[in-house]
């Protein structure tokens, strides 16, 4: 009897879901609607509605008037009923962006506030300054304090949850064990971390090249530093401890050649684009002004998109070997301001390269693909959590 309780729960629990996943899409739907669209019986239907009206998650919007007989109830998702917040964090270097940019959006995923903003983590507590960052998107939204059921947090690092702890991360006081609980406990709410590129890549399989992709691998050029994000059939593979995809540090010397260290951060990270446009008299005091600059004329940039492209060649060349993704997309500001400039270039250099072929491709969000990955991930988390809620009741 145990057993065929549980499996009741869990059949509603996933007509529940089914349903909701519908409603959430832009437009109301009838019950005769979500009874075609989901193969559920007209009485489950109606349970599962009755279900989720009770819980907050749905409601009436409207009536279709366009039928004989009564006219039918429109439902649509509460928008209202949960929100979730994201949080970018990013080490601002030499590019001078904002180092905190975050969003809050509701239920159905439309954003209603977002900020940006410069904070000096060298002398602010990091818990101190995402606590204030959730607090100006809460009242500029205007919403309830205990309204966000989920805080997302996305940062240039690898995040072992294990530990819940961020490593590799170069933003002053993010290392600092136990800081996540901290957060969580301060904001009263649950807080999910990631990679800022694996978020990146999130926002690429929902929104961008790769939607409809079997599975692709994402090398971000940024400012800075360089990422790697391996999607592996819509799964991120994020590995034991979190640093899944840290391609930066990968090593391109030979064991006896040691006093020539190198990696390939060293090759194709911020300083040496900049240090490459220099050589070849492009203007530019950051890397992402360089490459605006050599792609506006490419003519005038002479060899400078060849090189770097073998340089990006000798880390994709490894990636495609040992992966064999059917698409790599470029990601990052670098790569989006190189363009096709760029694309050509590293598609004919990867091909020289590469023993296996893979489909190469820019990114084609033109938003911050972080803060996009770092809203989908927290809008995720709090659907799966609301739909569980309904499963234990």
């Amino acid at each position: 009897m145990t057993r065929l309780a549980g499996s009741s729960k869990l059949l509603r629990a996933m007509n529940a879901s089914a349903a909701l996943a519908h409603l959430l899409e832009p437009g109301g739907l009838t019950r005769a609607d979500l009874r075609k669209l989901t193969e559920l019986s007209t009485p489950t239907i109606s349970e599962v509605l009755r279900r989720l009206t009770e819980a907050g998650l749905v409601t009436v919007v409207g009536h279709n008037s366009g039928r004989p007989g009564p006219n039918a109830e429109i439902y649509a998702a509460n928008p209202d009923a949960a929100y979730a917040v994201a949080v970018s964090v990013r080490d601002i270097g030499a590019s001078r962006a904002p180092s905190v940019v975050a969003a809050l959006c509701d239920l159905t995923g439309t954003v209603r506030a977002r900020i940006e903003r410069n904070v000096d983590f060298l002398h602010t507590d990091p818990k101190d300054a995402l606590v204030e960052v959730v607090a100006a998107l809460r009242d500029e939204a205007g919403i309830p304090e205990d309204g966000i059921h989920h805080v997302q947090l996305g940062v240039a690092g690898s995040y072992d949850s294990r530990a819940e702890t961020i490593r590799h991360v170069d933003v002053h006081g993010f290392a600092r064990p136990g800081l996540i609980p901290e957060i969580a406990a301060a904001l009263g709410t649950r807080i999910g971390v990631d990679n800022d590129v694996n978020l990146a890549a999130i926002a690429e399989r929902r929104r961008g090249v790769g939607r409809d992709a079997d599975g692709f691998a994402l090398l971000w050029l940024g400012q800075e530093g360089l990422g790697l994000a391996i999607d592996l059939g819509g799964t991120l593979m994020r590995g034991a401890r979190g640093g899944a995809g840290e391609i930066g540090y990968m090593p391109l010397y030979a064991p006896d050649s040691t006093h020539r260290k190198i990696d390939l951060q060293d090759l194709v990270g911020g300083a040496a684009v900049l240090a490459l446009g220099q050589e070849h008299g492009i203007t530019g005091t950051t890397p992402l002004e360089v490459v605006t600059s050599a792609a506006a004329d490419p003519g005038a940039a002479g060899e400078f998109f060849g090189q770097l492209a073998d340089r990006i060649s000798v880390g994709l060349a490894a990636v495609i070997a040992v992966l064999d993704p059917s698409l790599v997309v470029l990601a990052g500001p670098v790569a989006h301001a190189g363009g096709e400039t760029l694309l050509t270039a590293v598609t004919a250099a990867v091909r020289r390269a590469a023993p296996l072929e893979s489909t190469i491709a820019v990114t084609s969000i033109d938003d911050d693909a972080v803060l996009l990955g770092t809203l989908d991930a927290g809008l995720s988390a709090v659907r799966e959590a609301l739909i569980a809620e309904i499963r234990d009741n």
